[in-house]
């Protein structure tokens, strides 16, 4: 299974003029297809940053959606930086004039068309909300920042290209809230699990509330996240801890 990881790509988002609305979307559209997202990284407007990026995630051969940074104005430069990261030059893409043609006609001359200049070898990534198309080039998604039109975009390449992934990995999670119990008095355990069970991922979450809860579980293969939860509420009864399920 290749990770899946995004890019969200923009000044605006590391100054706080524009808040990120787009992390949240890729967990619950991949979680509700049986997906995880592996990473994510906030990159600024620097072609240098970008394009370094670009290439690592390139060569690991991950799935990426990137948001951001494919307008035709001076400081969008995600277009070109892919190019550059995959070795090709820019070059316009028939397919994607005739969308932004059909979109705008005579007004889509002269400046609107340089959202057709593409990575050569690029696919399109239709746009619901304005035709003007994303692009797709080595299983990188490039999709505007706008969430209204790159959302829709990238629900249709899950579902376009990724399908037979959906819910093929043996994956859960699963987790108890321990009351009393600050994280500190729960390592020994957490030690203990992970020993016990190391293809597992374990997890803590303290909660500043009145009770000092800590939310403790784990995530991987149903059978070995079935029994490692049984052994954490036994270590628990054992250490007298009180916990709710969740």
């Amino acid at each position: 299974m290749q990770n899946f990881g995004i890019y969200i790509i923009g000044d605006e988002i590391l100054s706080g003029k524009r808040q990120d609305a787009h992390l949240s979307f890729i967990i619950q559209a991949l979680k509700k297809r049986g997906l995880q997202l592996a990473w994510a990284n906030f990159l600024g407007d620097s072609p240098e940053q970008i394009i370094s990026a670009l290439k690592v995630s390139m060569a690991r051969g991950d799935i990426v959606f990137s948001f951001g940074g494919i307008g035709a104005t001076p400081d969008d430069f995600t277009r070109q930086c892919a190019a550059d990261a995959a070795d090709v030059p820019i070059e316009r893409h028939l397919a994607a004039i005739a969308e932004i043609e059909a979109q705008y006609g005579e007004s889509a001359y002269p400046k609107r068309v340089l959202m057709a200049d593409f990575p050569q070898g690029a696919t399109l990534i239709p746009n619901p909300v304005n035709r003007v198309a994303g692009f797709a080039i080595h299983a990188h998604y490039f999709v505007p920042g706008f969430p209204e039109m790159s959302h829709p975009m990238i629900s249709w390449v899950l579902d376009t290209y990724y399908s037979h992934l959906f819910h093929q990995q043996d994956y859960v999670e699963a987790s108890i809230l321990v009351m009393e119990a600050g994280e500190s008095r729960l390592i020994d355990l957490m030690h203990h699990i992970l020993a016990k069970y190391p293809d597992l991922k374990l997890f803590s979450l303290p909660k500043l509330d009145q009770h000092r809860s800590t939310e403790l579980g784990v995530k991987g293969s149903a059978k070995l996240v079935e029994a490692a939860m049984l052994d954490i509420k036994q270590g628990l009864s054992t250490l007298n801890f009180l916990w709710e399920a969740l």
